[in-house]
C-alpha cells in the first residue's frame, strides 16, 4: 500500500509538472497574441521586456562575476524574492527547490544537507559562506544551519554549486559550495521590521536599519527566532539571537574597504543528532571579517569562534543502557574553536581571450575543551591557479589546479578542467572534471571520550569502552564527472537545464572498533551517478514557475554507518503568481521517494536488553508547501529604492505526510 501511495505521488507529480509547463507556454502565447486587443501596466518598461527572463551573473565557481551559462561548474541562484515569497524560517526550506540537494531534517533544530547522494547525520562535505567568508566548523565538520549569523531578509541571494570546487577554495569544498550573498547598505537602505509567529511556538522575528553617508555605508541587523522539539510541543528545540554589523567606504569609485562582525547565539538547540547520541548543545559562533577589493583583486582576513556545550543526552530508543561521558567523566562536553584566515586573489587579462586568475591563503585552527585529548591545531596553506581561454567564438576551455599543505596529511593536488561550447546563441553545453578533498577534522584526530554501559539484573555490565581519535587517517578523496545543458526558450520566457554526474568516492573517514575502543579509520569506494533536468518559466506579467527532477544511484563498498542512503528520486514543483492589486502567492511541491539509512550496529547488540531498533527505512514523501501574502502599502522614496508593508500566511507539510515524521531521531 505504502509503495502504491508513493508510485501515486510521484505519478501525479509529473503529470501537474507536464501540466504547469504546458501551461505556461500556452499563456505565454496566448499572452503574445493579445498583446495587440490589449495593454497592460508598462510601468515605464517597453512590453517585450516585461516578459523577460534574465540570465543572472554569479561569483561562486571562479570568485568573480560571470554569467551562469558560462560558469565552469554547475551553479543554480536562489534570489531574494524566491527567499520572500516562500515563507521560509530557514536556508535548508528553501533549498529543498534545488534539483540535486540532499535536505535531511531530523529535529525541529537539525538539518543535514549535502549534494546529489552524499548526506548523512552531521553531514560535512558541503562547504558553506556567507559573503565569501567560510562558516563551515573545520573543527568538527559541518555547521548549524539554524544558526547562521544572518538574517533573511538581508540576503541578496544563495549561489549554489554543485560539485567539487576544491581548486578555488580547498579543503571542504567537496560536494558542493554554498555561498550566501547579503545586500549592500546601499542595496537595503532604510529600516525593515519584520515578525511572524506560528505552530510548535514558531516565533521569527528581524529588525535592520541601513543607510549611507557620503563615501560611508552601513548596516545593522538583529534576528531573534525559536520553536518547539516535534517530539515534545512543551520544550524548546532552538532559540537564537543574532546580530551582525557590516560597513563599507568606497575608496574611489571602483575599491572599496568592507569591515563586519557580529555573533549567533543559540542558547538551546536540540542537536546536533549523531548515531547514538541526541545531545541538546548550546552554541555562539562569533565573527569579524575585513577586506579591502577592486577590480581584477582583493585581500581580507577574517577570525571565527565557535563556542558550544553538549548536555549528552543518548538516543531514547537505547533505553538508558548507554552513556557517554568525557575524560574527567561527566555526561557533558565542552569544545572553544577558533578560525584565522588570510587570502588574497588577483585577476590577469593577459590578452583579449585570455584570463589569469591566481590565489593563496593561509588558516589557523585550534581547538581546546575536555572533548579532546590536548589543546591542538592545525595549519593549512594554499595556491592556486586558473586559466579561462576562449579558443574560438563558441569554445572557452576553464582550467585550474590548486596546491594544498596541511599540519597531518600529505600534500594534495586538486584540478578542475572545463569546456564550455555555445551551440547556439543561449544555448551551451558544459563538460567539467574535478577532484576535491576533506582532510580528517582536530575532532576526528583528537577526540576522547568513554562510554559506560548498564545492563539490567541479572545481566553483569560490561567495563567501560573508549573512544578515541586516530593519527594515521588520511584525506577524503571524490573525483567528478558533469556534463550540463542550459538553454534558452521563446523569447527568454522559458529556461531549460539538465546535468548528468558521476561521482567516485574514496578513503571516507567512519567509525570502526578495535577491541574495546572505537576509533576512526578510512575505507571504502562509492559510485555515485544519476542526472537532473529541470525549467523555469516566466508564463504571464504575473506568473511563474519552476519544475525539476533529479535521479541518483548509489553503488557502494562502504559498511556501518559509513553505508551512504538518499532517495532515488526527488521532484520539485512551484508556481507563484503575483499582482498589480498586491495580492501573491506561491505553492511548492517536494516529493521525495524512499531512502534506506544504516544504523549503528550498537543498537542491534542492546536489543536483547531493552534497546529499541530504529526504522532504517524513511518512506516516500510529498510535502506541500504554500503562502499567500498582501502588500497594502507601497511607497517610492526619494533614494529610488521601494518602501511597503506586507501581511502573510504561510503553511507547511500541508498535506501532513505522516511520512516526515518517521524519523530516527
Amino acid at each position: 500500500m505504502v509503495h502504491a501511495w508513493q508510485t501515486f505521488s510521484f505519478t501525479c507529480l509529473l503529470i501537474v509538472a507536464t501540466v504547469l509547463l504546458f501551461v505556461s507556454l500556452v499563456a505565454a502565447q496566448a499572452e503574445d497574441n493579445t498583446s495587440t486587443l490589449s495593454t497592460p501596466p508598462d510601468y515605464g518598461i517597453p512590453d517585450e521586456l516585461q516578459l523577460l527572463r534574465e540570465e543572472e551573473t554569479v561569483s561562486i565557481a571562479s570568485r568573480y562575476e560571470q554569467p551562469i551559462s558560462q560558469a565552469p561548474s554547475n551553479v543554480y541562484v536562489i534570489t531574494d524574492e524566491d527567499i520572500r515569497h516562500s515563507g521560509a524560517t530557514d536556508i535548508p526550506t528553501i533549498l529543498r527547490r534545488v534539483p540535486g540537494i540532499e535536505v535531511m531534517q531530523v529535529t525541529g533544530a537539525d538539518f543535514n544537507v549535502s549534494v546529489r547522494g552524499d548526506n548523512q547525520l552531521n553531514a560535512n562535505k558541503l562547504l558553506v559562506m556567507v559573503d565569501g567568508r567560510s562558516i563551515y566548523v573545520d573543527m568538527q565538520g559541518g555547521l548549524s544551519w539554524k544558526n547562521i549569523p544572518v538574517t533573511l531578509p538581508e540576503i541578496k541571494r544563495i549561489e549554489v554549486l554543485k560539485g567539487p570546487a576544491s581548486v578555488i577554495y580547498g579543503f571542504n569544498a567537496f560536494d558542493g559550495v554554498v555561498n550566501i550573498i547579503t545586500k549592500s547598505p546601499n542595496e537595503i537602505k532604510g529600516t525593515i521590521i519584520q515578525f511572524g509567529g506560528g505552530e510548535l511556538g514558531t516565533i521569527s522575528s528581524t529588525t535592520i536599519h541601513a543607510g549611507t553617508h557620503g563615501k560611508f555605508g552601513y548596516r545593522l541587523s538583529f534576528g531573534h527566532d525559536k520553536n518547539s522539539q516535534w517530539r515534545n510541543r512543551d520544550a524548546s528545540a532552538f532559540h537564537n539571537n543574532t546580530v551582525h554589523v557590516r560597513t563599507e567606504y568606497a575608496v574611489t569609485t571602483d575599491s572599496r574597504i568592507r569591515l563586519s562582525g557580529g555573533w549567533a547565539d543559540a542558547h538551546r538547540y536540540d542537536g546536533p543528532v549523531f548515531n547514538l547520541q541526541t545531545p541538546s548543545t548550546p552554541l555562539t559562533q562569533s565573527f569579524a571579517d575585513i577586506s579591502y577589493e577592486r577590480p581584477n583583486f582583493y585581500i581580507r582576513g577574517w577570525w571565527t569562534q565557535n563556542d558550544l556545550h553538549a548536555d549528552l543526552l543518548m538516543h531514547p530508543f537505547l533505553n538508558n543502557l548507554l552513556q557517554e561521558l568525557n575524560q574527567f567523566g561527566e555526561p557533558r562536553l565542552a569544545f572553544l574553536t577558533t578560525t584565522y584566515n588570510v587570502e588574497t586573489q588577483h585577476r590577469l587579462d593577459l590578452w583579449t581571450h585570455n584570463r589569469l586568475t591566481y590565489g593563496v591563503n593561509y588558516r589557523l585552527n585550534t581547538v581546546l575543551g575536555n572533548g579532546v585529548a590536548s589543546n591542538s591545531d592545525e595549519t593549512r596553506f594554499g595556491f592556486y591557479l586558473q586559466d579561462e581561454w576562449r579558443l574560438a567564438d563558441r569554445f572557452t576551455v576553464t582550467a585550474g589546479v590548486r596546491y594544498d599543505l596541511n599540519s597531518f596529511i600529505n600534500p594534495t593536488l586538486s584540478p578542475r578542467f572545463s569546456l564550455l561550447y555555445t551551440m547556439a546563441p543561449d544555448h551551451t553545453l558544459r563538460a567539467t572534471v574535478s577532484v576535491a578533498y576533506r582532510p580528517p577534522t582536530l575532532f576526528e584526530r583528537e577526540s576522547i571520550a568513554q562510554f559506560v554501559t548498564t545492563l539490567p539484573p541479572p545481566f553483569p555490565s560490561p567495563p567501560p569502552s573508549s573512544l578515541a581519535g586516530s593519527h594515521t587517517l588520511k584525506p577524503e578523496q571524490i573525483v567528478s564527472y558533469d556534463l550540463g545543458y542550459q538553454g534558452w526558450w521563446f523569447k527568454h520566457r522559458l529556461r531549460v537545464r539538465g546535468n548528468l554526474f558521476f561521482n567516485h568516492i574514496s578513503d571516507l573517514i567512519n567509525f570502526t572498533t578495535i577491541r574495546t575502543t572505537r576509533t576512526f579509520s578510512n575505507g571504502g569506494v562509492a559510485d555515485m551517478y544519476g542526472g537532473e533536468i529541470g525549467a523555469e518559466f516566466l508564463a504571464t506579467q504575473w506568473l511563474n514557475g519552476f519544475v525539476n527532477a533529479s535521479y541518483q544511484h548509489i553503488g557502494q563498498t562502504f559498511v556501518g554507518v559509513g553505508r551512504r542512503g538518499g532517495p532515488a528520486w526527488k521532484v520539485n514543483v512551484g508556481l507563484r503568481g503575483e499582482w498589480d492589486s498586491g495580492l501573491s502567492g506561491e505553492a511548492t511541491v517536494h516529493y521525495s521517494s524512499t531512502a534506506t539509512y544504516p544504523v549503528i550496529d550498537t543498537f542491534l547488540t542492546l536489543a536483547p536488553f531493552g534497546a529499541t531498533v530504529p526504522n532504517s527505512r524513511v518512506d516516500g514523501y510529498t510535502l506541500l508547501n504554500l503562502r499567500g501574502a498582501y502588500k497594502f502599502w507601497k511607497q517610492k522614496a526619494a533614494g529610488g529604492y521601494l518602501r511597503d508593508a506586507e501581511v502573510a500566511v504561510s503553511a507547511f507539510n500541508s498535506l501532513n505526510d505522516k511520512a516526515l515524521l518517521n524519523r530516527r531521531s
